[in-house]
Order: C-alpha cells, then sequence, then structure tokens
C-alpha cells in the first residue's frame, strides 16, 4: 500500500536519479539527431523526420502495451523492477550503435538503419521508464510528496541532459583542424555515443538497485486471469477514457510538438542566427543546470502554495510569453549583435528564467497524472499507473516526432541550405527561420494551456477519493 508519510531523501534521490537515462536520450533526440544526420551525415532532413516519426509511430503500440502490461505483472520482483532491469544493456547498446552509423551508405539505405535503430531504442527505454516512472504513484499518495518526487524526475532527467550537453560542447564537438566547425565534428559525435551509454547503463542500475527495497511495499498485480486480446482492449479503452487524463493527454500532445520543434532547431538558430562557439555553447548549457535547481526548489513550493493545477497554468503562461522575446527584440532592434559581448550573457539570463517555468510546468502536469490513478480506480477497480504513464509518455516522444517534421517543414519554407556554413547563410533565410519558428511554437504552446484549465482533481478531490478507496 502507498503511504502517506514523507519519503526519505535518499528514496526520492534513487528514483529521480533513474531519470538521467531518459535525459540523455531526449538531449539526443531532440537536440542532435536531426542535426547529427542532416548536416554531418548528408542525409536530407526530411528523410531523418520522416525516420524519427516512423519509430514513433512504433510508440503508439509499444508504449501502451508495455504500460498495460507492467501493470499486471506477477513476478518476486513485482510489477516494474524486472522491465527496469532488463532495459539496461539494451538501452546501452542501441544508443551507441545510433552514433556511429555506417558511412557510405546510400541515403535510402541509412535511412533503413536510422529506422531500425531508432525504433529498438526507444522502445528499450520505454520498457525501463514507463515501469520506473509509474512508481511515483505506488511509492506515495500524499498529494504533495507526488510533486516533490516527480521534481527530482525532472531535476535529474534534465541534468542527464546537461551533462551530456556539456560533454558534447566541452569536449567532443570542439573545433579540430579536420572540422574547423566543432558542431560538425563526425567522431565527436561517435565518441559522444559511447559515453552516452555508458552513463544511461549506470543511470538505471543504480535507480533500480536503490528502489529495490520497496518492492515489498509496492502495490500487487490483480489476480491471473485468461489473456483475452477484447477484454484487455476494452480495459486500456475504459481506463484511457478519463476526463482528467484526457486533459493531460492534450497537454501533453500539445506540449510535446511545441518542444519537439524549439529541440531540433534549437542548434540551427545556435549555430547559425546566433553564431555561437562551441565555447558559448557550453557556457548556454549550464544554464539548463541552474533552471534544474530552480525548478527543484520552486515546484513543491508552488504546488503547495497554489494547487497543482493554479501553479501549472502560471509557469506555463509565463514561459510561453518568453520563449520567442529574443528574437521578437531582435526583429525590433533590441536585442544585442551577434559581435556584442552582451549576446551570450542575455541568451543565457532568457534560458534560465524560460527553461526552469517549462521544466516546473511539466513537473506539476506528471504529478496531476500520478492523482489521475485514484480517480480512475474508483471508476475501474483497477491500478493502471503504468498506462496512464505510458500514454502520456507516448504523446510526448510521437509529438515530438510531429515536431522534427514541424522543424523540417520550417526549415524548407525558409529554404535554408543543407551543408550550410555559419555565417555564409543570407540573412533572409535566417529571419525568415524565426518568422515561421515563432507563429508555430506559440500555437502549440498556447493549445497546450488550453486544455490545462479543464482538468478538474484538487487537493481536496484527491483526499476525498483516498478516504473513498480506504473505506472499500
Amino acid at each position: 500500500m502507498a503511504e502517506q508519510e514523507r519519503l526519505t531523501l535518499s528514496t526520492k534521490l534513487y528514483y529521480g536519479f533513474g531519470s538521467v537515462a531518459y535525459g540523455v536520450k531526449d538531449n539526443g533526440f531532440n537536440y542532435f539527431l536531426l542535426f547529427f544526420y542532416s548536416q554531418v551525415m548528408g542525409l536530407p532532413a526530411g528523410y531523418v523526420s520522416l525516420a524519427i516519426f516512423v519509430a514513433m509511430l512504433v510508440d503508439a503500440i509499444s508504449d501502451p502495451l508495455i504500460g498495460h502490461v507492467s501493470d499486471n505483472w506477477h513476478s518476486r520482483l513485482g510489477r516494474r523492477h524486472p522491465f527496469m532491469y532488463f532495459a539496461a544493456m539494451p538501452v546501452a547498446v542501441s544508443y551507441y550503435f545510433l552514433w556511429n552509423p555506417p558511412l557510405g551508405w546510400s541515403p535510402e539505405a541509412l535511412t533503413a538503419y536510422l529506422i531500425v535503430v531508432a525504433v529498438f531504442i526507444r522502445t528499450m527505454i520505454t520498457l525501463y521508464e514507463i515501469p520506473s516512472t509509474s512508481l511515483v504513484s505506488e511509492l506515495t499518495s500524499n498529494y504533495d510528496e507526488r510533486t516533490s518526487l516527480l521534481s527530482y524526475r525532472y531535476f535529474f532527467g534534465w541534468m542527464g541532459g546537461v551533462l551530456m550537453a556539456v560533454i558534447a560542447y566541452g569536449w567532443l564537438l570542439q573545433p579540430t583542424e579536420q572540422y574547423p566547425v566543432g558542431q560538425l565534428n563526425l567522431d565527436g559525435y561517435n565518441t559522444f555515443g559511447l559515453v552516452a551509454s555508458l552513463i544511461m547503463v549506470t543511470a538505471i542500475l543504480v535507480s533500480a538497485l536503490g528502489t529495490h527495497r520497496h518492492i515489498p511495499n509496492l502495490r500487487k498485480p490483480p489476480a491471473k486471469k485468461p489473456f483475452s486480446l477484447r477484454q484487455t482492449a476494452g480495459e486500456l479503452v475504459e481506463t484511457l477514457n478519463n476526463r482528467s487524463f484526457l486533459v493531460l493527454f492534450g497537454t501533453a500532445i500539445f506540449a510535446a510538438a511545441a518542444a519537439g520543434l524549439t529541440g531540433n532547431l534549437n542548434l540551427y538558430f545556435n549555430t547559425y542566427y546566433w553564431e555561437l562557439h562551441p565555447d558559448d555553447l557550453l557556457l548556454l548549457a549550464t544554464a539548463y543546470f541552474w533552471a534544474a535547481g530552480i525548478a527543484l526548489f520552486m515546484t513543491p513550493r508552488l504546488s503547495a502554495s497554489m494547487g497543482k493545477k493554479a501553479a501549472c497554468l502560471w509557469t506555463f503562461g509565463i514561459a510561453v510569453a518568453l520563449a520567442p522575446a529574443p528574437f521578437l527584440l531582435r526583429f525590433a532592434g533590441l536585442f544585442p549583435e551577434n559581435n556584442s559581448d552582451l549576446l551570450v550573457p542575455s541568451l543565457y539570463i532568457f534560458s534560465i528564467v524560460e527553461i526552469s517555468l517549462i521544466i516546473s510546468a511539466s513537473t506539476l502536469v506528471s504529478a496531476m497524472v500520478a492523482d489521475v490513478v485514484e480517480e480512475s480506480e474508483i471508476k475501474t477497480g483497477r491500478r493502471s499507473e503504468g498506462l496512464f504513464f505510458a500514454a502520456r509518455t507516448f504523446a510526448i516522444k510521437t509529438v515530438h516526432g510531429v515536431g522534427a517534421i514541424a522543424a523540417s517543414l520550417v526549415l524548407a519554407m525558409a529554404e535554408f541550405p543543407d551543408n550550410a556554413e555559419p555565417g555564409q547563410v543570407p540573412q533572409i533565410h535566417l529571419d525568415a527561420l524565426a518568422m515561421f519558428y515563432i507563429p508555430g511554437l506559440l500555437i502549440f504552446y498556447g493549445v497546450a494551456m488550453a486544455f490545462v484549465f479543464a482538468y478538474r482533481i484538487s487537493r481536496e478531490s484527491h483526499q476525498q477519493n483516498l478516504e473513498r478507496l480506504a473505506g472499500e
């Protein structure tokens, strides 16, 4: 039975640390993959986006299936930990090969390779991430403690991404005689895959081992019953047809589209629009560290004082207003020019504030998903933590693919050249890149916020759900 008392710091640290693996994976897929395969490997951006999108379509099957299987798994290690242990090595090996593709292959063959490897790595990380994340609703049923627990998970997830960004810009993607532009360093990306793989397998195993002692106190699976595809499908539909969850699912879809659009264009903007040096990118990467730390401190306090829904709307709203500000200020002639000493500090400050708000809003949405579990259990009689988090993760991963396609469309509409050199791209294409990017970003984030307004579980109604379940 989940406990109402406060969790120990060690439990929060072990639970959160596992998200380093997901953060490393997300950092690669969202910030480097499109750039690496298009600008370094020479694969057209449309081919890369198509490959990523196909891989994400496979998630449409694997994510809910893994969540449902995890909810009903019977073993001496409980429902979640067998999957966490199993996924560790396949995640590491497949991620290595993602960044060490064969050379000299045709575009069609390389695209096929990318699809196969991307599908495998995404399936394996799901096999770990869904059961691992689902532990939040089992480790505690406390309204505020869930927010605190997930704050640690988001903190470490972003730290995984920050760590890889610092390693990439500070070490692997530095200019060399062979690669004068560090971001185009093929050897650096190859080593990136090895380092990332070692970090991921370490994070997964440390988290699994650290939370292992809680297995006897976690929720037990329902009694075994003969498998029926029709009944399973019916249970999936019944469980996911929850109003509170559906609005959060909508939030996840559009927020993920915005994040996918931003992530896939981020290195383009930093390399060509702002004309930043790898040392500048290294400095900017540290902004994520401060942002994650601010969100870790800020999010539980906002949740406790305002409630999750109100806190989410405030943090989301301010972040949306800030996101396009550097570009709009540049158009108005109010932002530092690329040769100014104030450019990087200005971008640094904007990054810290905006990203801390985005992390906080994302954490609060996940905490709201955790509270849907009890509301659903009252209606269906089933605990479905894995299924709910799988469906949300599926939305995020799949629509990141939409974000990748949107990014490739923005590049196409801006007529952005392949294999471009920094400082050589005509300004008309750079301005067009920003002008097509901003409306898409605001639309995606605006719709995501609109969905949050329809969420209905409060601190009081959550407590009523707990009391009702305790009385049954």
